[in-house]
């Protein structure tokens, strides 16, 4: 049996990565109160209106500076175009 030893790391690795998510909701929470402090309704939807805004302002900065190349894409071409002699 020549392929036993990856299988088994990869066996272990994957209880492993099991084991911690299923400890993860419990290893930084006690009673509801984790990093942030007690998470109610009011935490989770300011998060809520926090992602939102994020992606938001993310699609349109991104948006802009898609603009802008396209732009000057053009811009450099129409000026290629300009100083290229005709073709014969």
């Amino acid at each position: 049996m020549s392929g036993g030893r990856p299988a088994r790391v990869l066996i272990v690795a994957g209880v492993v990565l099991a084991a911690f998510m299923a400890g993860a909701p419990t290893a930084l929470a006690a009673d509801g109160v984790g990093l942030w402090g007690r998470t109610d309704d009011k935490v989770i939807t300011f998060f809520a209106f926090a992602v939102m805004a994020f992606f938001t302002i993310l699609v349109t900065v991104l948006s802009l500076i898609q603009i802008r190349l396209e732009s000057r894409k053009e811009r450099l071409r129409r000026e290629l175009e300009r100083l290229r002699p005709p073709a014969a």
